[in-house]
């Protein structure tokens, strides 16, 4: 048995190997120090106990001497070699009285240290668990062979008297009750200190996880918002962008033979770039809004869009040289300003699709419907035209923004060709 305790010891409830040791500097000197304080105060008490006349043949000095080191001096190394300092405190416990040494008080303080320090410090706790169990039976055997000792002894044995309890029978009771609750305190607090320890650890690292999974999210948090950023400047760029492009192709080709045509188109080239800026504007405007407390406000630029732009959106497609109609089923009534804003964006994309994809000659429809308890965006087009086959898989940007908005508001949308030609967006959006 070599007691060093420096083995890692298991954790069954976070299955991982742990342990206290090695101890550091400061631990090391403090463990010195009550070395020292203790080795004083039993050379102190060997002193006034010899003076006592505790036996009458007491052990010779340099006895006493060695006895002071040999029960203070292990304490300076307990916390590095706590099982082998334990059992060097036990025999040089029983040393002290065997060899009649005049010490009764600080000898019980050294090894109940040492005992504490196997709980509370060995990583192996089955090993742990072993040797205090040895030492302190152990101690039990030596209890009780003095006492069998002093009742075999009669003129050792005091006189009974009239007490109602023998006295030799009530001082062998008191010898091991004291002896009880002497081990037992040693046991339990070592047992109480390794378990706070044990719990200090696992709050240490759930703390550094906690770190770590707020760096974590504040890293996905900075994507998301990149993310979030690059759609919205999609949607407000994408639609002008691709407007200006189809108008200022028509007006070079016809700016020649139709000037007043030509300068029609310019003219709505400057509309759209004129608008283009106002929304990036105020787009970049929302971005930069903070609270009260210099935080940061999530940007939500798409709410200062609602549906009463979506004749715009028609217009525009009208102008761009795409017929495109617009009407409005059902009821209107008010929408969450969420919903609103994601209908007009999904119509925006849809719009700006079809005039990047569907043809030259294609008409589109833009239909808005309000159901009891939701709304309902619908654009088609005829997609005539070379230009008219268009990715099903929403691979894009755009239509990733857009399922990305749907499932927001927890809608649904549907993307894809449609059966008698053409493309179809239908975007189910709830109100209620």
């Amino acid at each position: 048995m070599t007691g060093t305790g420096v083995t890692a010891g298991h954790d069954p409830a976070r299955g991982e190997e742990w342990s206290r040791l090695p101890v550091g500097r400061r631990e090391r000197h403090q463990d010195a120090v009550l070395a020292l304080v203790l080795a004083g105060a039993l050379a102190v008490s060997m002193v006034l106990y010899d003076s006592m006349g505790l036996y009458d043949d007491p052990a010779p000095w340099w006895v006493s001497a060695v006895m002071v080191v040999a029960n203070a001096g292990p304490l300076a190394f307990r916390r590095r070699f706590p099982m082998s300092v334990a059992v060097v405190a036990a025999v040089a416990f029983a040393a002290t009285q065997l060899l009649h040494v005049p010490e009764g008080l600080f000898v019980n303080f050294t090894l109940f240290i040492a005992l504490y320090t196997v709980g509370a410090w060995c990583s192996d706790r089955v090993r742990a668990e072993a040797v205090r169990w040895v030492l302190i039976l152990g101690m039990f055997a030596w209890v009780f062979l003095a006492i069998v000792f002093r009742w075999s002894v009669p003129s050792a044995l005091p006189d009974d008297g009239d007490s109602v309890i023998p006295p030799y029978v009530a001082n062998s009771l008191l010898s091991i009750i004291i002896n009880l609750v002497y081990f037992g305190a040693a046991w339990y607090s070592g047992n109480r200190a390794w378990t706070a320890a044990v719990a200090k650890h696992d709050l240490d690292e759930r703390t550094v996880e906690l770190a770590t999974e707020r760096e974590r999210s504040a890293a996905q948090a900075v994507a998301l918002e990149r993310v979030r950023i690059a759609r919205e400047l999609h949607d407000v760029v994408a639609h002008h962008v691709s407007l200006m492009g189809v108008q200022a192709g028509a007006a070079r080709r016809v700016i020649d033979r139709d000037p007043e045509q030509a300068a029609a188109s310019l003219g709505v080239v400057e509309d759209s770039a004129r608008t283009a800026v106002e929304e990036l504007r105020r787009m970049l405007g929302t971005l930069r809004q903070t609270d009260s407390d210099g935080h940061t406000l999530p940007a939500d630029a798409p709410s200062t869009e609602g549906l009463a732009r979506l004749p715009e959106l028609a217009t525009a497609a009208t102008t761009a040289g795409h017929d495109t109609g617009f009407s409005v089923v059902g009821d209107e009534r008010p929408v969450p300003p969420t919903v609103a804003a994601v209908a007009y964006r999904i119509a925006q994309e849809a719009v700006t699709n079809v005039l990047k994809h569907a043809g030259p000659d294609a008409r589109a429809d833009l239909r808005l419907r309000y159901l009891p308890d939701a709304l309902e965006l619908e654009v088609t087009d005829t997609g005539a035209g070379a230009r008219a086959s268009r990715s099903t898989a929403g691979s894009g940007l755009g239509h990733v923004g857009m399922r990305e908005r749907v499932a927001a508001v927890g809608g649904r949308i549907e993307i894809g060709p449609r059966a008698r030609g053409g493309y179809l967006v239908r975007a189910w959006l709830p109100t209620a």
